[in-house]
C-alpha cells in the first residue's frame, strides 16, 4: 500500500497497544479517564466562554493573528477548539482520539504554525482551563488529582502533535533528498550523453557523417585482430573522386562539399551493417569490410557504388583500390592502407590513360 493511502496511525505505526503503552508511561489509567469524564458537564457549561477568552488572547498576538487571517477561519478554529476541550473530558482516549491529535499536528505544520506558537497556545489553553477548574471546584485532593491528570493528558497530546511535526520534517527532507538525487541522476545522464556526443564528434567527420581518419588505424587494427581470431578474410577499399580539384575550381567549394556529402550518403547506402566507413581526408575515403573477399568488395565499391552515384551525380567518376588480407596470412593495418592506396592510384592512372586527352 502506498503511504498516501494509509491513515496517519498506519504511517506512524501507532497501534492500540502503542497508545496504551504511551498512556502508561505518563501514569494515565482508567480511573484517571473516568475522573476526567465526571467533569465533562462542568466544562461543557464553561467551554464557550473559555474558547472566546482563548482567542481574544491569541488574536492579540500579531504573529498568530496573521496566521488566523479572516473571520471564517477564526470561526472554524473556534469550533475545532471547542471540540478539543470537550474531547479532553470525554473519558475515551482511543485510536480515534489519537488520530485526531495527529491530524491537528499535521494541519498546524501545513499552515505554518511553528512549534513555539503551538506550545504557547497550549500553555494559554491549559492556564485558562485550570483557572476554570480552580474557580468552579473547591480545593480538595480530587481537584488536585484532576489537574494532575489533565496536565499529563496535555503532555500525551503534545507528544503526538510533535511527532507529526517531526514526521513532516523527515518527509520534507526525504523528498528534498529524492529531488536532489533525481536531479543528480538527470545531470549525470546529460553529462554522459554530452560526453557520448563529444566522443562521437571527435570520431565523426561533420561534413559526410562518416568516421574520421583519427579512428581509422584503431578500428582497422581491431578488425584485423578479429579476422585473425576467426580465420576470416578482411578487405579494405580505398577510393577518391577523379578530378575533384577541377570541380572545386570550376563549380565552387560549396558544390564540392555537396558532392562529398552525397558520396558519403551513397557509401552508407551500399555498405553492410558490419562495414566501417571513413573519410580519410579531402576527397579520399576508406572502408573496412570484415569477412569480405576482394572480389565482393570490388563489386560493392566499383560497380554498386558507381551505379548508386549515377542516380544523383551522373558523370562523377571514382578511382577505387581494394586489397584483401587473410584468412591464412594477415598483413599489418598500415600495410593494408598503403596497398589499397597504391591500387587506387594505379586505377586512377589507368583511367586517365583510357580517357582521350
Amino acid at each position: 500500500m502506498k503511504q498516501t493511502e494509509q491513515t496517519l496511525l498506519e504511517q506512524m505505526r501507532i497501534t492500540e497497544f502503542e497508545i496504551h503503552s504511551r498512556q502508561q508511561l505518563l501514569g494515565l489509567v482508567e480511573s484517571d479517564f473516568q475522573l476526567l469524564h465526571n467533569y465533562r458537564g462542568l466544562i461543557e457549561s464553561q467551554v464557550d466562554a473559555l474558547v472566546d477568552q482563548f482567542y481574544q488572547m491569541q488574536t492579540s498576538v500579531a504573529e498568530i493573528a496573521l496566521l488566523i487571517g479572516d473571520a471564517d477561519t477564526l470561526g472554524r478554529l473556534r469550533s475545532a477548539q471547542r471540540k478539543y476541550v470537550l474531547d479532553l473530558f470525554s473519558g475515551l482516549y482511543d485510536v480515534e482520539y489519537v488520530n485526531n491529535r495527529l491530524r491537528i499536528g499535521l494541519v498546524h505544520k501545513r499552515i505554518g504554525v511553528e512549534p513555539k506558537l503551538y506550545l504557547a497556545a497550549i500553555s494559554t489553553l491549559k492556564t485558562l482551563l485550570f483557572d476554570v477548574l480552580r474557580q468552579q471546584l473547591p480545593k480538595s485532593p480530587e481537584r488536585q488529582q484532576l489537574l494532575s491528570v489533565l496536565d499529563r493528558l496535555f503532555l500525551f497530546d503534545i507528544t503526538l502533535v510533535f511527532e507529526t511535526y517531526i514526521r513532516s520534517l523527515v518527509m520534507e527532507i526525504d523528498i528534498s533528498r529524492e529531488k536532489s538525487e533525481n536531479y543528480a541522476r538527470i545531470l549525470e545522464d546529460k553529462v554522459r550523453e554530452r560526453t557520448r556526443q563529444l566522443e562521437e564528434m571527435t570520431r565523426t567527420d561533420p561534413l559526410t557523417g562518416l568516421f574520421n581518419v583519427r579512428t581509422l588505424h584503431e578500428s582497422l587494427t581491431r578488425a584485423v585482430r578479429a579476422a585473425q581470431r576467426r580465420s576470416e578474410p578482411l578487405a579494405v577499399a580505398y577510393l577518391d573522386i577523379n578530378d575533384f580539384k577541377d570541380i572545386n575550381d570550376t563549380q565552387g567549394h560549396q558544390r564540392g562539399d555537396e558532392i562529398l556529402q552525397m558520396l558519403g550518403a551513397a557509401i552508407k547506402q551500399v555498405s553492410r551493417m558490419e562495414d566501417s566507413c571513413f573519410r580519410y581526408g579531402g576527397d579520399e575515403f576508406c572502408i573496412i569490410l570484415p569477412n569480405c573477399r576482394e572480389e565482393l568488395a570490388a563489386e560493392i565499391y566499383i560497380s554498386r557504388l558507381s551505379s548508386e552515384l549515377g542516380k544523383v551525380l551522373p558523370g562523377l567518376q571514382l578511382s577505387v583500390g581494394v586489397v584483401q588480407t587473410g584468412p591464412a596470412e594477415f598483413a599489418e593495418p598500415e600495410a593494408l592502407i598503403r596497398e589499397a592506396d597504391r591500387r587506387m592510384y594505379t586505377a586512377k592512372h589507368m583511367l586517365k590513360n583510357l580517357t582521350p586527352g
